[in-house]
């Protein structure tokens, strides 16, 4: 039947999927965005997590995004999905390695640098709603893990896929893009509307005064 914690979560994820519509996305500054998600280990049983998965899903669509984790929507399991149909330009695409990457869960996932490159470009997210900043990351990753029918995964990502990965596994980790990004390049969304709209961040790094790696 599972432990009493293993319940609790089960028993949260019911109250979270009793709702209509997309759920509700947790800003910055609530605890559960800060804890490490526990690795999931069938706390929740595979018609939950199907429905689970489905909401999230669902929840990243409208907001819109390419990624969310669980601990996004309040859930501390080390859950994750994917998707980024990259309608993008054609320069933007090139400057950023940005292509169509299919729905995808990821289930206690990590990832690994595979060499020393990295590159840096303007990051947000669902819970830092209204603000960008820029963020050197790896740019080739080893994500290992599993999918949502246990089923191991094993894949490198490279360009912007690389980014999204990295992004959601970190929230699985309790770390936001903030940690890792170039403070001096925070931008308001009407300020990267208005000013850095750009493929890459160099005009920004020029006027704003920050380094590129």
């Amino acid at each position: 039947m599972g432990t009493p914690t293993d319940r609790a979560m089960a028993e949260r994820v019911e109250q979270l999927l009793a709702g209509d519509g997309p759920l509700t996305i947790v800003a910055a500054g609530d605890p559960v965005l800060r804890r490490p998600a526990a690795p999931f280990d069938g706390q929740l049983e595979p018609e939950l997590l199907a429905r689970f998965v489905t909401a999230l899903r669902v929840t990243m669509h409208a907001a819109p995004g390419v990624g969310l984790a669980a601990p996004q929507v309040g859930v501390g399991l080390r859950i994750a999905v994917i998707e980024d149909p990259a309608p993008v330009p054609e320069e933007v695409r090139l400057a950023r390695g940005r292509v169509p990457q299919p729905f995808r869960v990821l289930v206690n996932p990590s990832y690994e640098p595979v060499g020393t490159a990295r590159a840096a470009f303007f990051e947000g997210c669902l819970s830092v709603p209204g603000w960008q900043a820029v963020v050197a990351r790896h740019a080739e990753v080893r994500l290992t893990g599993q999918d949502e029918h246990g089923r191991a995964v094993d894949e490198v990502f490279s360009g912007w896929p690389a980014r999204i990965v990295q992004h959601e596994t970190d929230h699985l980790d309790g770390t936001l893009y903030l940690d890792r990004a170039e403070l001096r390049s925070l931008s308001s969304s009407q300020a990267m509307a208005d000013r850095w709209t750009q493929p890459t961040p160099h005009t920004a790094a020029r006027a704003l005064g920050f380094e590129l790696p």
